[in-house]
């Protein structure tokens, strides 16, 4: 045993038997006779069940306290032993140290920035220290204040009692433990309870749980004393008192061993992955090694404590590496030995959080260049390094530091898709809880242990920390499990153990004396460091001082003699040094350098920096003296470490502050270089009175306490903002995430909670439930929240939302409340912003005066209030100086400077949304201006080139020379002008390219009035500037915003992202604005760059020609009648239907019956949704039947899903027992011209029937109408009312043209014109026009407005927790639909429920059926996000589900067994489901044309409340609209007042012309003028001329020179159509007489609905022999795909699909990109023809979509290029068509058709596999063969049968012609049988019936029918030159009247084609020639007939007729096959 253990080991026995004599002296009585009666102690360890009977039993109770691993957490309460307020009298009188420390306790309760405990100890530091009365009394009031002088007396007068009762034992205190019986007890009970209490604690005796991974040697070490506090620090600790200071030492602990049966971890015995992480290392160290298993192999949360330098970093990279190891291919846990990995990148996302700037610069470097390997990206997210949202999706490791991860996820929504990611969250330096900072660390740790619990997701939180004392508090607050994931490694892991030294320096603190010991005490410490042959770096804590330290220390070794010891002259670097020092601009460096010393900090040179740290690695330097930042960023370790001195001023307190426990550590962490010394020193040199405080701190005695308290306001603030605490239930639920509510539990003395109160409180609800409400009321005194106190709801408010998200402080809020006006100046904005609560540290002190003073002077550009001495002031001066790049000598100025400028850039941000959101426009660009001041150090009314890098005089001539030189006068300049005026020519092309730069933006405004008090704007933003990334990056942000010139109110504002990619797009607003009386004579449209100061365009918009329409709302009111009954219908029939569903009509059937019923009167019919309309339609349709039997009715509904649904119910319903036939016609289903002749009802969509109607002349059944009913009529101003329009024109106007009278019937919501649309309609009595009020079942509308998020996705997810909120409080148990946006919305949306529901006592709340049920319903499920969803209740319903989830969706929510139901707007249209309660959740859809977010139709949002409300179970109806707070006017207004129905007609008059022109309705100019006035656009040019762009006067409004001006817009309007279709060949057009004559080509645009533009580019691209890949280009061009969806983010599908296809985009042109419609036709149209699976399922619906228009498209095209005589273009047309039809290439296989056919075979094969070359051959092969050709194939059982039913479908097809002449000839077809299947069995159909020729098509999405083109050339004559020219081109198919067999007979069917040559064979019109196709039927047949299977080339049959004399080739070809 060595000396030292010998001597300390006496020392400590000496001890112990002094103690136990003075305990036995004592005589202390027994517990029983202290306990009041009947009140016996129930203890829960047997050592405690009675007295102590001897002195040995009273040592355990006292050593119990010092053998407990918390023993920090009750030092303070065991000095105060009057824990109940009783208090004991001693031995010593009453003035003892319980009486102090009550004392201490009430002064601290009053005063809340003292700490108890602290205060005693520096109280009794005081009193010990040797200081006169008069001196003492000073200091002490100093201490304590002016309020307790009585105190202070107290203390002077009876100091020594108290001195001596704090050292019973000279420097040992250890009796000042000894306790009282009575307190004894006290202190029994309060452990006991916690002993039973306290789940979370340990438990309170010696056998206490064993933690399994706290590695940690017996504290049995010397027990030191400083100012009454005891520390029990290690064997060898040492204390000496000198004249000049005190000093502990402390030795370095010993290197502790793996320990038995444990051994490292070898790197190579990991997996692959971890070995490519680990290269470089042979095993990972002790520490490592113990963790390994837990951090990698599980996903244990962690709380890693462990001594600086211990290898923590490579831990936390083990816990990464286990998060991508779940994300790689292969799992390197499961093959162990692969080396290749395939990350999945954006799978996960891992936050590091570093407690500062530095740390995370080194930790993203080190970790970037660890896994770079791996492809992984790490990103630095600080105030310094921003990230865009292209490289955070990038990233998969972000490091960041607290404030900014919190800044991050308080907007919760704005990085929705990064914080959702996050699957591992690593927390550096976590005793950082202790600091100011540690508020934010709590807010953290609750937020994310809250969102794990809310979306169920797995989010592992790791905790580095140093050594803490009360580390299980800590776990417990990382919720870590004690036993796997609590990590606790004492000193001996440190890898160079650790020398501490103490030393406080003795003399008052700030004192001359105390600095005198300071420097005298640290050369000393220098100088023994020096002799023992180390390196020494010095801390101190400023730049200056670096210097003048370094200079001290060589004068005070000169002094001393001893200047040869930093001598460097004998290193062999030294001449090297010399020469590298010469070129430093330092002089400093210079001086000191040839001395052997150094300085660094970060204000020195990059170059400058890095030589000191190669000096001093070296060894030429011998002291380095530097700042904090060198421990912190730099890895250059030294021997010696010594912190001079621990008081640095800190900006944000504005004063000298302690240096953080922190710091401390990690220049500790400096100390001892591995490769030279087996130890480290580090000397901390401090004051006094600050001994104890790091003595206990760096040995970790003092317990990390909760600083949460302090900011649980602004804390509090942010939730309520994110929307994660709606209430004080969940407030205080969140409170008890917190570290706060740990400690409080743990130490509630220290938070001044009584025992009493934790006994009946355990949980502290109480005590967090006043916490929360006292921050409430004071939230919402600062008008940031509101809290209703009876329902104790939190909400937030936008101030409060705006002070979260710019982390303001609410002292700050409450300033700006008081000060904001709406016209505040610059200086009032200065001012405003000085009084923040940021700034109240400011302090002002007499040395800084003549700085400012000189500050004042020079850099002020606004006055500034009140003296130097001031906050306010003296920030105001910082502030401007800043702004004026002032330079700021004084360092304390400069580093306030840069504080005051950090935090005012943000302030002024937030002011200015403030301002915003109180829509001050004034004021809003007096902030915007100051914001981008700040930002770049410029004011405002300095020239904009100032933020451009130019020469100072350059600058100099642009200011002076303004407003001359202002940047519009600059523009009209040439380059060698503005040279000129600058007077430097060279520098007159550099400003012009600059100004090029300069980002400003042009607006145009159209506006249209919506009524009298609505106005619709819409801009056209154009930029004009070019593009620079060096100064524009990739996008440039800009403020949008509409302001009242006169009051300079803002209406409305909008940010908009200028990105470099749309530069040169079409960006477009549309957005409507309130109108109020007396109008402005103009407004202002404002565009002003968030970043450039000077950026701003102002566009004035005037009111002159506004003519505001009279608002003549006719609305009916509903009488007091008596319910109809059913019996007044006067029909058995009629009345059973009927009675089926009531005995009475409603009240609004009642007063419409007998219009309806009994009169031709036309009717416009307006209620709301659910009101009863169908019915009324029905009354319509009876008396149609009644009064004219044998006509028809037509029902012509907007949306294909309105038609099904009314197709299926009246087919259900009325057609059987009124034996009426009914017929749907829509692009789904076009049945032939018979059926719909045969029909007597028809229910059709605008644009069929528009199709249809267009040849009313040739089609008798469109003149039998008598009724047309259309629904929802209030759709004419949506995109498809144009159609409308016509439709109704038409009809009207047939009606007019054959003498009879079509009656027309429109039902829409209540509208607000509905004089104008009935007159239109011709309705005289019959206008009925309810009140929305006039429902079966009322509806209440709520109207919830949502903050401005930048992104439509954060909008959105900001809507799911109150949409949660309305279910359950609106409708808890009755069904619910939620309507939202996209599909992707409906899974989100149910996502989202689902997680909420999980926090529910009751998670499956929403379902309503037994698990049996649900099991057998989710297995008929094929979508996985449905199948989940309605395991909670939720069903989804959108267009991209299969069919029979939908329906299963519906059938289940109608049902109740689901109570939710999350849908698209589809649902609303086309499926009858009504609820209890709707939630329209957000009210805009992405519209690819525009790229972005687009309102959707009032119509729709109306449709969807309509479903709120059910008529047999609800009393009312609930609907709650969520939308934008900029949306919410609109919607109030025109929810209630019924939206204005306005034309579309004039957007697209031109193609409605060509068809009227085409159908012969339109022969010249006059009679097109006279068709508009038909139409209800003219009706209302004439009532809103300003909506339509007619600009008259007001004066001029309903004049004739009105009438004139309306009329000479209307001849202009119809000019522009004619132009336009002339310009498309469409018409010819006589401009002379104003004739209009069709050309060949306008008829085929109106026959196919074509648009003229498809037509006008076919021609301009048609050419005579055209590739496969050009007609497919030319189909995908046609303007039809312009609608064509292209959803959010389906770009990036588009270009990833379009890697898999065999042709390139670049087919379609180089310049259409990824988002195009057309593109993604093409795509889509390739991938079917593929056979490929689409990558997303809202394709497949496209693709439908797209095949539907196709083949209507290709048919248009075949006879357009026939009419060119382009017969090769025609084939190929046609060869697309067969294409298409059935799914293939035209080089695949022809038999690739046939199911088990491979279509890559080819031709030169087939003959060896039993394959025919063509279908030709394979049907002329005998019968047998055929039948047995499965069988050769080896095609399995279930493809045999379809390959042979397919085989049986093929028609076999023999052509002949006939009465051939020089005039034309005869073509017959005759088809033959279909050959039978295998087997022989075929059902016997009628050869004529349709279904027989349906094709096999099994990729075609819809029945096709065959059919034949004939095409008739004349041959080329190659002598003559001649080309082969179209005679003619014929479509036939299989007519029913081609056929007379029986049903079971045998009977060959035929189609005959009579051709007519042109005369002289040139070419006509082979359109028109023969019958002319019918549009009912023959449309199908264009559009859905055979499959294709040709390969471009004729069928065979007919291939090339000679036709006798004639020289003429015919050739058939299918136009499937």
């Amino acid at each position: 045993m060595s000396p030292a253990t010998q001597l300390a080991e006496s020392q400590w026995l000496s001890q112990l038997a002094a103690m136990r004599q003075a305990m036995a002296d004592l005589n202390l009585p027994k517990a029983e006779d202290l306990l009041p009666p009947g009140k016996g102690l129930n203890l829960g360890d047997d050592e405690f069940s009675s007295a102590p009977e001897s002195v040995e039993d009273l040592w355990d109770i006292i050593s119990e306290d010092d053998d407990d691993e918390r023993t920090g957490d009750d030092s303070d309460a065991i000095v105060d032993a009057s824990v109940n307020g009783v208090e004991p009298s001693g031995k010593m009188g009453v003035y003892n140290l319980q009486w102090l420390s009550h004392k201490c306790w009430a002064i601290a309760e009053r005063n809340a920035s003292l700490n108890a405990s602290e205060l005693q100890q520096q109280l009794i530091s005081v009193l010990a220290a040797d200081h006169p009365p008069e001196e003492l009394q000073v200091s002490l009031t100093e201490i304590v204040g002016f309020d307790d002088l009585d105190f202070v007396i107290d203390l002077i007068a009876h100091r020594h009692q108290l001195i001596s009762t704090q050292g019973l034992s000279g420097s040992d205190d250890i009796f000042s433990r000894l306790q009282t019986k009575s307190q004894r007890e006290d202190s029994l009970r309060r452990q006991d309870y916690e002993h039973k209490h306290a789940k979370l604690a340990p438990k309170q005796d010696r056998e206490g749980p064993i933690y399994p991974h706290v590695y940690k040697a017996h504290q049995a070490g010397n027990t030191l004393s400083v100012n009454g506090r005891k520390y029990g620090l290690p064997v060898g600790s040492s204390h000496v008192e000198e004249p000049r200071y005190t000093e502990y030492s402390i030795p370095a602990a010993k290197v502790g061993t793996i320990g038995a049966g444990r051994k490292l971890v070898a790197v190579s015995e990991m997996d692959g992955l971890c070995r490519g992480t680990f290269k470089g290392y042979k095993s990972l160290n002790r520490m490592q090694s113990l963790l390994y298993p837990v951090a990698y192999k599980t996903n244990e949360n962690m709380l890693i404590c462990a001594p600086t330098g211990a290898g923590k970093t490579d831990a936390a990279m083990l816990t990464i590496l286990n998060v991508i190891a779940k994300n790689t291919i292969p799992n390197p846990l499961e093959s162990h030995d692969a080396t290749e990995f395939a990350v999945i990148t954006n799978e996960f996302k891992i936050v590091y959080v570093a407690p500062m700037k530095a740390l995370a610069a080194e930790v993203t470097e080190k970790l970037g260049k660890r896994l770079a390997w791996l492809g992984i990206e790490v990103r630095e997210l600080t105030g310094d390094m921003q990230l865009s949202k292209k490289e955070i999706v990038q990233t998969q490791i972000i490091v960041t530091t607290p404030e900014k991860w919190d800044v991050v996820t308080r907007k919760g929504t704005g990085d929705t898709e990064l914080v959702q990611k996050v699957r591992l969250l690593i927390i550096d330096e976590v005793h950082m809880l202790h600091d100011e900072r540690g508020a934010v660390i709590e807010s953290l740790v609750a937020r994310t242990q809250r969102q794990v619990e809310s979306t169920q997701s797995l989010i592992r939180i790791v905790g580095l920390s140093a050594t803490l004392p009360n580390y299980i508090d800590v776990a417990d607050f990382l919720k870590v499990n004690r036993m796997a994931g609590l990590f606790y490694f004492d000193a001996s892991f440190r890898p160079v153990p650790l020398e501490q030294h103490f030393v406080g320096v003795k003399g008052d603190a700030g004192s001359k004396k105390s600095r005198e010991n300071l420097d005298i005490v640290c050369f000393e410490k220098v100088r023994n460091m020096l002799e023992r042959g180390h390196q020494v770096m010095v801390f101190v804590h400023s730049r200056k001082e670096t210097v003048n330290a370094a200079r001290l220390l060589y004068q005070m070794a000169v002094e001393n003699r001893c200047a040869d010891l930093f001598s460097p002259l004998e290193h062999k670097n030294y001449a090297q040094a010399l020469r590298d020092v010469k070129t430093s601009r330092g002089r400093e460096l210079r001086d000191l350098v040839p001395k052997g010393l150094g300085i660094h900090h970060a204000g020195m040179a990059r170059s400058d920096r890095n030589l000191m740290e190669r000096l001093f690695s070296q060894g030429v330097l011998k002291v380095l003296c530097c700042t904090a930042t060198l421990a912190w960023g730099v890895n250059l370790p030294a021997a010696a470490v010594i912190i001079k001195g621990t008081q640095l001023y800190s900006a944000q307190e504005g004063k000298p502050i302690d240096l953080g426990i922190l710091d401390v550590l990690q220049i500790f962490g400096r100390a001892g270089r591995p490769q030279f010394q087996d130890t480290g020193i580090g000397f901390i040199c401090t004051t006094h009175n600050k001994l104890q405080h790091y003595l206990s701190a760096v040995t970790s005695q003092e317990p990390i306490e909760s600083r949460f308290s302090r900011k649980l306001v602004d804390n509090l603030n942010a939730e309520i903002s994110l929307g994660t605490v709606t209430s004080v239930s969940e407030a205080v639920q969140w409170l008890g995430y917190s570290y706060l509510f740990v400690r409080m539990r743990r130490n509630p003395h220290g938070y001044g909670i009584d025992w009493a109160e934790i006994r009946d409180d355990p949980q502290l609800v109480i005590r967090r439930r006043d916490l929360i409400i006292n921050a409430a009321r004071t939230l919402q005194k600062s008008q940031m929240i509101i809290f209703n106190e009876r329902t104790e709801e939190l909400r937030a408010k936008d101030v409060g939302r705006i002070a979260s998200q710019y982390y303001v402080l609410q002292t700050s809020v409450e300033i700006f409340n008081a000060m904001m006006t709406p016209m505040a100046n610059d200086a009032d904005v200065m001012k405003m912003i000085s009084m923040s609560g940021e700034f109240d540290n400011i302090q002002s002190r007499e040395n800084e005066f003549k700085e400012l003073d000189r500050l004042r002077l020079e850099a002020l550009k606004t006055e500034v209030e009140g003296a130097n001495d001031t906050s306010h002031a003296k920030t105001n001066i910082l502030l401007q100086a800043y702004i004026s790049r002032a330079r700021i000598e004084d360092f304390t100025l400069a580093s306030d400077t840069a504080y005051v400028a950090q935090n005012a850039a943000r302030i002024c941000r937030a002011l200015f949304m403030v301002a915003l959101n109180r829509r001050w426009g004034y004021q809003c660009q007096v902030l915007l201006s100051t914001c981008k001041s700040i930002e770049k150090q410029i004011w405002p009314f300095q020239h904009p080139f100032h933020q451009f890098d130019l020469p100072q005089p350059i600058l100099k001539n642009l200011d002076e020379k303004f407003p001359a030189s202002s940047i519009e006068s600059l523009r009209d300049m040439e380059p060698a002008e503005i040279g000129q005026l600058v007077h430097n020519h060279r520098m007159g092309t550099t400003l012009s390219k600059l100004l090029d730069n300069f980002p400003t933006l042009s607006v145009e405004a159209e506006i249209a009035p919506l009524n009298r008090d609505v106005l619709r704007i819409r801009l056209y933003l154009y930029p004009e500037f070019r593009w620079n990334d060096r100064h524009h990056g990739t996008s440039e942000p800009y403020w949008i915003w509409i302001e009242n010139s006169e009051t300079s109110e803002i209406y409305h504002h909008e940010y908009f992202i200028l990105s470099r990619k749309k530069l040169n797009d079409n960006h477009e607003m549309n957005f409507t604005i309130p109108l109020s009386d007396p109008l402005p004579s103009q407004i202002y449209v404002r565009a002003i760059s968030d970043r450039w100061l000077g950026a701003e365009t102002v566009t004035p918009v005037s009111f002159q020609h506004l003519i505001r329409p009279d608002t003549e709302s006719v609305y009916t009111d509903l009488l007091d009648l008596q319910p109809l009954p059913i019996s007044a219908l006067k029909n058995p029939i009629l009345e059973n239907i009927y009675a089926q569903r009531f005995q009475f009509f409603n009240p609004m059937q009642t007063q419409i019956f007998h219009t309806l019923y009994h009169t031709p009167a036309n009717v416009l019919l307006g209620s709301p949704t659910g009101s009863g309309k169908t019915v009324a339609a029905e009354l319509a349709m009876w008396w149609a039947f009644r009064e004219k039997p044998g006509s028809k009715v037509v029902y012509i509904a907007p949306m294909k899903a309105l038609v099904r649904e009314r197709v299926q119910d009246w087919r259900r319903r009325l057609t059987a027992p009124m034996d009426l036939k009914l017929v749907e016609l829509t692009g789904d289903n076009t049945p032939d011209t018979r059926t719909i002749r045969d029909a007597d009802i028809i229910i059709t969509t605008p644009e069929k029937w528009d199709g249809i109607s267009r040849s009313w002349q040739t089609r008798g059944y469109v003149r039998q109408v008598s009724l047309v009913i259309i629904d929802e009529i209030h759709l004419l101003g949506g995109d498809r009312g144009p159609i409308l329009e016509i439709i109704v024109s038409r009809m009207n106007y047939i009606a007019s043209q054959s003498k009879g009278s079509v009656r027309l019937l429109g039902m829409s919501t209540a509208c607000a014109n509905a004089t104008d649309l009935g007159n239109w309609l011709g309705v005289k009595e019959g206008l009925f026009n309810f009140r929305h009020s006039v429902r079966p079942v009322p509806l209440e509308i709520f109207i919830d407005g949502f903050p401005e998020q930048r992104g439509f996705c954060p909008l959105m997810q900001s809507m799911n927790r109150p949409t949660f909120l309305a279910i359950k409080n609106h409708s808890p148990e009755k069904p619910v639909i939620v309507f939202v946006a996209s599909r992707r919305q409906t899974r989100l949306t149910a996502k989202d429920l689902i997680n909420f529901c999980g926090m529910e006592d009751n998670p499956r709340r929403f379902l309503h059926m037994s698990e049996e049920d649900l099991q057998l319903n989710l297995s008929r499920v094929k979508d996985g996000s449905l199948k989940e969803a309605l395991s909670f209740g939720i069903g989804l319903h959108h267009a991209g589900l299969v069919e029979s989830d939908r329906q299963l969706s519906e059938e289940l929510f109608a049902n109740n067994k689901v109570q939710i139901l999350v849908a698209t707007s589809t649902l609303a249209w086309g499926v009858n489901l009504p609820a209890h309660l709707v939630v329209v959740k957000g009210t805009q859809f992405f519209d690819a044309k525009i790229e972005g977010y687009k309102d959707m139709d009032l119509t729709d949002v109306l449709q969807m409340l309509g479903r709120a409300g059910r008529p047999q179970f609800d009393s009312s109806g609930i609907a709650r609209i969520f939308t934008q707070d900029s949306k919410k006017g609109f919607y109030k207004h025109f929810l209630h007042t019924g939206f204005p129905v306005e034309s579309t007609l004039h957007k697209v008059l031109h193609d409605h012309l060509g068809a009227e022109i085409s159908a012969g309705t339109v022969t010249t100019k006059q009679d097109a003028l006279d068709y508009l006035t038909w139409t209800f656009f003219f009706r209302r040019l004439h009532k809103n001329p300003s909506y339509y762009g007619l600009e008259i006067s007001a004066e001029e409004h309903n004049t004739m020179a009105a009438q004139q001006m309306a009329s000479d817009f209307m001849i202009e309007l119809v000019d522009k159509s004619l132009e336009e279709l002339a310009e498309s060949s469409c018409i010819l057009l006589d401009s002379a007489t104003g004739d209009v004559d069709p050309t060949p080509y306008g008829k085929i645009m109106s026959y196919y609905y074509l648009s003229h533009k498809t037509i006008r580019y076919v021609m301009s691209h048609a050419k005579p022999n055209p590739t496969f890949a050009d007609a497919l280009s030319w189909m995908c061009s046609a303007t039809e795909f312009d609608e064509l969806p292209v959803r959010h983010n389906e770009d990036l599908v588009n270009a990833e699909l379009a890697q898999n296809l065999p042709l390139p985009i670049t087919t379609m042109g180089s310049s259409l990109p990824m988002w195009d419609p057309h593109i993604k036709a093409f795509l889509l149209l390739q991938a079917f023809m593929s056979r490929i699976d689409l990558p997303i399922t809202d394709y497949v619906g496209d693709q439908i979509s797209v095949l539907d228009q196709g083949i209507r498209i290709i048919q248009a095209c075949i006879d357009l290029l026939a009419e060119f005589g382009f017969p090769n273009a025609c084939t190929m047309m046609m060869t697309l068509l067969q294409c298409i039809k059935s799914a293939r290439w035209p080089d695949d296989h022809p038999l690739s058709i046939l199911p088990g056919i491979d279509p890559t075979q080819n031709s030169e094969t087939s003959s060896g596999n039993h394959l025919s070359p063509s279908l030709h051959s394979l049907l002329s092969l005998p019968q047998s063969t055929l039948t047995a050709l499965p069988r050769t194939l080896n095609l399995p059982p279930q493809t045999s049968t379809q390959f042979s039913k397919a085989l049986s479908l093929l028609p076999v097809v023999s052509i002949s012609i006939s009465d051939q002449s020089s005039t034309g000839l005869t073509v017959l077809l005759t088809r033959k049988q279909p050959i039978p299947s295998r087997g022989g069995q075929r059902k016997t159909t009628a050869p004529f019936d349709d279904q027989s020729f349906r094709i096999y098509a099994p990729h075609f999405p819809k029945p096709q029918t065959e059919g034949w083109f004939i095409l008739v050339t004349a041959n080329a004559d190659l002598s003559a030159g001649t080309q082969e020219d179209i005679l003619a081109l014929k479509r036939v198919s299989w007519s029913s009247a081609t056929g007379t067999a029986r049903v079971g007979e045998r009977a060959d069917v035929m189609a005959r084609a009579n051709v007519r040559f042109p005369e002289g064979w040139n070419m006509g019109d082979g359109h028109t020639d023969g019958a002319e196709p019918d549009m009912g039927s023959n449309d199908r047949d264009k559009k859905n007939e055979d499959k294709g299977m040709r390969k471009g080339k004729e069928k065979g049959r007919g291939n090339g007729l000679g036709g006798g004399k004639l020289n003429v080739k015919i050739r058939v070809i299918s136009d499937a096959k």
